[in-house]
């Protein structure tokens, strides 16, 4: 019964005219006359409906002017009276369908109204979640190390290991009695340790300046 009922209500409907679960003949009839009325207040609105009028016009005032007076209907001498209440009666009813007709309308702008609101809603939140994802992947990034630094580290590695390594064979020869190399030749463990350690702090002072 839920499923009907749902299925049975229409957004593009006037909120007074909608069918529901009870009711649904009634709101029907008053739907199906609010569309006959829309339809009359459209045509109404066209130029041909303008044109047929004058033409009807002129036809009912030639036709009582010209026309035997046995044939005539109306009359001339009292300013066409007939004529005059037609036209009374065919405003009187004109007006109240063409207001009938605009609330039809601002109803259905109300609801469109509310659906947009509802959509740009919808889309600010999914706007602002991507933003959000956007700057954690962001801080994620910064925070991985890139490719320059990962070999720039094994680099400094790489020379602190063979700096212990020669260290250790100028130790192993000078405990076997060898002479030891001077130092010019070859830099004491201590220094070039110093340095590997100095250059590996201005490589990650460098990428920290360029994050």
């Amino acid at each position: 019964m839920a499923r009907a009922s749902k299925a049975g209500l229409r957004l593009d409907a006037p909120k007074g005219l909608r069918s529901g679960t009870l009711g649904g003949r009634r709101g029907a009839g008053n739907d199906r006359f609010g569309r006959f009325t829309e339809a009359i207040a459209r045509g109404m609105g066209t130029p041909w409906f303008l044109l047929g009028l004058t033409v009807f016009a002129i036809s009912w005032i030639l036709w009582n002017t010209l026309a035997p007076p046995s044939w005539r209907f109306d009359s001339v001498s009292l300013g066409f009276i007939a004529l005059t209440l037609v036209l009374s009666m065919q405003a009187s009813y004109a007006a109240p369908m063409i207001l009938l007709a605009q609330n039809r309308q601002d109803d259905r702008d109300r609801v469109q109204f509310e659906q947009d609101r509802q959509r740009s809603e919808r889309t600010l939140a999914d706007t602002e979640y991507l933003a959000r994802e956007v700057v954690a992947l962001r801080i994620a990034m910064k925070d991985l190390a890139s490719k320059d630094f990962i070999r720039s580290e094994l680099r400094a590695l790489l020379e602190i290991l063979d700096a212990a390594d020669e260290a250790e064979a100028a130790d192993a020869a000078e405990a076997a009695g060898l002479t030891r190399p001077a130092p010019t030749d070859r830099p004491d463990r201590t220094e070039r340790n110093r340095s590997a350690r100095e250059r590996t702090e201005r490589e990650r002072t460098g990428r920290s300046a360029l994050d």
